[in-house]
């Protein structure tokens, strides 16, 4: 047999051999194909019904109760350190909160209408309050007490749109803020938590919910102890403790949520 037949002769089964490694490597294209689109559609079913059981909103409600607390954290230790009043500001209509210094010592006036607690007024609500506190008065006042924004370390992240404050995450809002300076819960504008240099802050009840829910299983409630500046993550909404409440007010009691 000649050498130009022997080659005719391999030639074919290379060419059957070829011809059906093509057709694996088609069959085996398909197959990853079906797997990725099986994939693909498991992938959506898992997220609408994790979505649906509200287990994402649960999670940012969460997330946003340990935030708060940090920043609450810091703001008492930056008061005792820095020996300067202090005050985190939450604003209901931005979404976000923020840590502020005082220029002077200050007290906070208890039952304060203005929503300053004293403080020289920001929000052109603020100050038109405290414009019609003082006519009320007609007396001579003392010069309020100026807050300026400080940064807030690694409770704020750069790619936030202010980075000096923190924003909730999408679909959390402030539900509700009370403090002994507030004359009622406030659910609207801002409002103020304030810590001293001696280690105290205001007993506070800052009510966190999921979007637009007025029910309490969509609701986290941060309890602030204002002997130890402790946070107590508290299911549903809960009001502010009253100043005989010596559960909540007991430093030895008072083991804190975070």
């Amino acid at each position: 047999m000649t050498l130009a037949a022997l080659h005719g002769h391999a030639a074919i089964p290379a060419r059957g051999f070829a011809a059906r490694l093509r057709a694996r490597r088609a069959s085996g294209g398909v197959t990853l194909v079906e797997m990725l689109v099986v994939l693909a559609i498991v992938a959506l079913l898992v997220s609408g019904v994790v979505m649906g059981s509200g287990q994402l909103g649960s999670a940012k409600l969460r997330k946003s109760a340990t935030g708060l607390a940090g920043a609450i954290r810091v703001a008492f230790t930056r008061a005792s350190v820095m020996s300067r009043s202090v005050r985190l500001v939450f604003d209901f209509d931005q979404k976000q909160f923020w840590l502020e210094e005082a220029d002077q010592p200050m007290l906070v006036q208890s039952k304060d209408t203005t929503g300053t607690g004293g403080a020289e007024a920001v929000t052109q609500h603020e100050q038109q309050a405290v414009a019609e506190s003082d006519r009320i008065i007609k007396g001579v006042t003392a010069s309020k007490p100026r807050f300026h924004k400080v940064e807030m370390g690694l409770l704020a992240r750069e790619d936030e749109k202010s980075p000096d404050a923190r924003e909730l995450p999408g679909g959390i809002e402030f539900r509700s803020f009370q403090t002994p300076h507030d004359d009622e819960p406030r659910t609207t504008g801002r409002a103020y938590l304030y810590f001293w240099p001696g280690g105290l802050t205001e007993r506070a009840s800052i009510v966190l919910r999921k979007g637009k829910s007025g029910e309490d299983t969509d609701a986290l409630t941060l309890v602030v102890s204002p002997l130890t500046g402790n946070v107590n993550v508290k299911a549903g909404a809960v009001a502010l403790p009253t100043a005989t409440d010596e559960k909540d007010l007991s430093e030895r009691e008072d083991k804190g949520g975070f």
